[in-house]
């Protein structure tokens, strides 16, 4: 897994949208997002159901591969599609076609889904993430397989209150010096702090309001190529 430029991940949360909180309401983020060139989107709403959660990521999937995507600009190369991941839930990651799955504390454990992978019952580049708030975590799902960690959170955020005091800046270069997999920070990113983030080592970004707070896709846009040029 390559990239030539830090990864951008939104993660979802429609609560958050300021609207109805529908699956519609969020989709209109999604495409929102595909279009202005985020590279992944972790499909993170833990109270829908198993078949409301397929519908919402085909869908997604479906945006995903839809949208022109704006990441190298309206004149460069055709970009790859969003990938699309699915938080926590492996079985409607498969059954909707995701690009991955991306694990939890509470979540089946890693070096039983890299098994399972390995085994031939997911497609060639099916990716397995995982949370991580320690070192040892980190150190731990790089073990046991995991293709990529989030680590956090590094900043302040209501989100991630429940996961403990901010890690900060030290603790996050730690981990990226200590494992050789991506790592992506997560909490409280935003345009100020997601560059001291990356020169910490971090091959990326994932966040929610970063990427969700903004109405259209031309704002999200124009706060994508602000954030690259930081980078």
């Amino acid at each position: 897994m390559t990239s030539n430029s830090p990864i951008l991940c939104y993660v979802t949360d429609r609560r958050l949208t300021g609207g109805d909180a529908s699956p519609d309401q969020l989709l209109r983020h999604i495409e929102n997002a595909a279009s202005a060139g985020v590279d992944w989107l972790q499909i993170r709403e833990k109270d829908l159901s198993a078949g409301e959660l397929v519908a919402l990521t085909r869908r997604a999937i479906h945006a995903a591969r839809a949208t022109p995507n704006a990441k190298l600009g309206p004149h460069g190369p055709p970009s790859a599609p969003m990938r699309v991941l699915v938080n926590d839930r492996l079985d409607v990651a498969v059954a909707a076609g995701a690009a991955g799955v991306h694990l939890g504390g509470a979540s089946i454990p890693v070096a039983q889904v890299v098994r399972w992978h390995r085994a031939g019952n997911a497609p060639d580049g099916f990716l397995v993430g995982a949370s991580c708030h320690h070192l040892r975590e980190a150190i731990g799902a790089e073990r046991d397989g995991a293709d990529y960690i989030f680590f956090g959170p590094v900043y302040e955020t209501p989100s991630k209150s429940s996961f403990g005091a901010p890690q900060g800046l030290d603790k996050l270069t730690e981990v990226c010096r200590s494992v050789r997999i991506p790592v992506l920070a997560i909490g409280g990113i935003n345009e100020e702090n997601a560059a001291a983030c990356v020169r910490a080592g971090a091959a990326g970004i994932a966040a929610i309001r970063l990427f969700q707070e903004q109405l259209d896709s031309t704002s999200l846009a124009a706060r994508i190529l602000r954030l690259r040029a930081l980078f």
